[in-house]
């Protein structure tokens, strides 16, 4: 098996990586930082290639994808892990550039038409609870997560009949990873602050789900896996009372 990891210098991409390296599948780890990629090539082995561009250009990664070897070329698994969200401001204030949509769209459809070809393959998405279920602050990034369940599931569409498979995988609080932090700017406090007094998700439960959903028999497809951990669930519709 061969997969290809965005945003594997770091979190679910990296625990994603550990989790299919211990099964001797050759690896393309992708991410910006070259210092972490290399550290990881260096624990993996041959059997890892970092790959350092930014998913978020076309151009970089029409280039870094056409220049894959031979022994790497043929992705079965594509796991678009990249990207992350920046603040919690409301829709008035936000950064739109605080979150996009671009990699998952470039890396599947730079990586698809090969699946299609070899007839197999299974992309693999990370969402979040967050497309489904709003929160205050949460606009831009909330959106674009609803575009990745939305983007899966019309592929699912697109593809009936084909043997290539496509799940979006969708944690809810999940730590131990950079999220809050790049979230909050590197303010470390209001990270920690998010995950005080409960068991979140880690990045290896991510990992495992990821694992588990390429590693099914090929005639089965799980369209989406929605994790939470048992602090979280679902709350009342908040209501704003006159006094």
């Amino acid at each position: 098996m061969t997969v290809f990891v965005t945003g594997a210098s770091a979190g679910f991409g990296q625990a994603t990586v550990r989790k299919f390296a211990k099964d001797g599948a050759k690896i393309i780890g992708t991410g910006r930082r070259a210092s972490r990629l290399a550290e990881l090539a260096k624990e993996i082995g041959p059997n890892f290639l970092p790959v350092t561009f930014d998913v978020g250009s076309r151009q970089q990664t029409e280039q870094a994808i056409a220049g894959l070897p031979a022994e790497f070329a043929a992705v079965d698994v594509l796991v678009n892990n990249a990207g992350g969200a920046l603040g919690l401001d409301p829709a008035q204030t936000a950064n739109l550039d605080d979150s996009n949509i671009r990699g998952v769209m470039y890396c599947t459809r730079l990586l698809l038409p090969g699946m299609l070809e070899r007839r197999r393959g299974h992309i693999i998405n990370l969402g979040s609870v967050a497309g489904e279920f709003p929160y205050p602050g949460g606009n831009v990034y909330g959106a674009a997560k609803a575009f990745v369940h939305q983007f899966s599931q019309n592929l699912r569409a697109d593809l009936v009949g084909s043997p290539i498979r496509v799940t979006n995988i969708e944690p809810g609080l999940c730590g131990g990873t950079e999220f809050s932090e790049v979230r909050f700017k590197g303010d470390k406090a209001k990270a920690a602050a998010v995950y005080e007094g409960t068991q979140p998700l880690t990045a290896e439960d991510i990992a495992e789900s990821i694992h588990w959903v390429a590693t099914l028999p090929p005639h089965v497809n799980v369209n989406v896996m929605q994790l939470m951990p048992v602090c979280q669930a679902f709350g009342p519709f908040a209501v704003k009372r006159n006094k």
